[in-house]
């Protein structure tokens, strides 16, 4: 983690004055590292002239929405809880690569609702200077509802966010790296609420036996868990294995795995590097396969193509959803 130098210290300056020019603001605050210090930037930029957004849903983990609390209570931070309903939405819920594309559309859509509805002048989110490298389709959201990324603004990366945010007291400036539940399913795994709380479950008896960087990958009977290497370099004891393998049984699983690669983000965005899938992928026709499970063949990909702009490839379904008219 970088120390406070004059250069982060200027980031920091710029950043303030910013937010400072934008008017009464709508920051989307998730509880997360990013998203905390952009709440607690724009109250030191604005005071109370603006409102921290949260939305809750199926796949918004429990032990963020405790963060996001003591956030708001410690920092006196103006908020509000919202309910968003992505789960309602085919295309989300039918999990190809642009997933995230519908689950953000969703959010700042129901943010615009509660900025005309309160008068306030702009909506700003949490992406960082080090976020432009994963797949990442939820930035098109964004980019279509015109939503501020003033920390990407100002050039701060992750690490010196960190840094900032420890500096501030935030109690989240060491926290992992975090998304939404959803990121556990692979891409063409339907999204539901009973698999996004064996998740969030699941992820939480891990936490509680001490793993802080770690993932638990839904793999439908099979879950897959995903550990820092840094927190085992001393290996995993049989009586721990045992202890795992008796917490996350209960769940619904029949098998618990230790992926060997360990904890690395988006792990599910690996699969993309050989097949550029999008939600075209799943396409009406697809669904009407009477044989789940089996794979769809769509057309060959450009290689130079990239995010779910790209032509199709295959995608493994094993789902069951009602065919709905295509959204405009």
């Amino acid at each position: 983690m970088p120390g406070l130098t004059s250069e982060l210290q200027d980031k920091e300056n710029a950043l303030v004055e910013d937010l400072r020019g934008r008017g009464r603001l709508l920051v989307a605050f998730s509880g997360g590292v990013d998203s905390s210090y952009l709440a607690w930037a724009s109250r030191q930029a604005l005071g109370k002239d603006f409102l921290a957004v949260t939305a809750v849903s199926p796949s918004y983990p429990a032990s963020h929405r405790v963060m996001a609390e003591q956030i708001v209570r410690d920092f006196d931070i103006p908020h509000r809880f919202v309910s968003t309903h992505e789960m309602e939405s085919i295309e989300y819920r039918r999990n190809a690569p642009d997933r995230c594309y519908h689950c953000k559309s969703e959010l700042f859509s129901r943010m615009d609702e509660l900025l005309d509805e309160l008068g306030f002048e702009a909506l700003a989110y949490g992406i960082n200077s080090d976020d432009q490298g994963d797949f990442r389709p939820g930035h098109k959201a964004a980019e279509e509802h015109r939503v501020l990324s003033p920390l990407l603004a100002a050039g701060l990366s992750k690490p010196e966010i960190r840094t900032l945010s420890k500096r501030a007291g935030l109690p989240c400036w060491d926290l992992p790296a975090s998304a939404c539940l959803a990121s556990r399913l692979p891409y063409g795994t339907e999204v539901t609420a009973e698999r996004l709380s064996q998740v969030d479950r699941g992820e939480s008896l891990l936490r509680e036996m001490g793993l802080r960087q770690v993932r638990l990958r839904h793999h439908g009977e099979i879950a897959r868990i995903e550990i820092d290497p840094a927190e085992c370099q001393e290996g995993i004891s049989p009586e721990w294995m045992r202890k795992i393998t008796q917490a996350i049984k209960p769940l619904g699983f029949k098998w618990v795995c230790l992926d060997l690669e360990g904890y690395r983000m988006g792990s599910l965005n690996e699969a993309l590097s050989n097949e550029t899938l999008s939600n075209e992928a799943l396409s009406d026709q697809a669904l009407r396969n009477p044989l789940a499970g089996t794979l769809l063949d769509g057309e060959s990909s450009d290689e130079n193509s990239s995010g779910y702009e790209s032509a199709r490839h295959s995608v493994q379904v094993d789902f069951d959803l009602p065919v709905l008219p295509r959204a405009k």
